[in-house]
């Protein structure tokens, strides 16, 4: 199954607590942190929700 690469480029101050909390759920909690999940339905409606705050790439 493909991987996605996700890593996280701005910072989540001043930001919604959604968006906060999606970061974590992705498991980002640091700037320039890299985390790699499965492509999934699910993964992807979160990276869509903060799509402004990270970097996407397939692994």
């Amino acid at each position: 199954m493909a991987k996605l690469k996700i890593t996280q480029t701005k910072s989540v101050i001043r930001r919604p607590g959604t968006q906060k909390r999606t970061m974590v759920a992705l498991g980002l909690r640091r700037m320039h942190q890299t985390v790699v999940h499965e492509d999934s339905p699910q993964v992807r409606g979160m990276v869509a929700q903060v799509q402004h705050l990270v970097r996407v790439e397939n692994e």
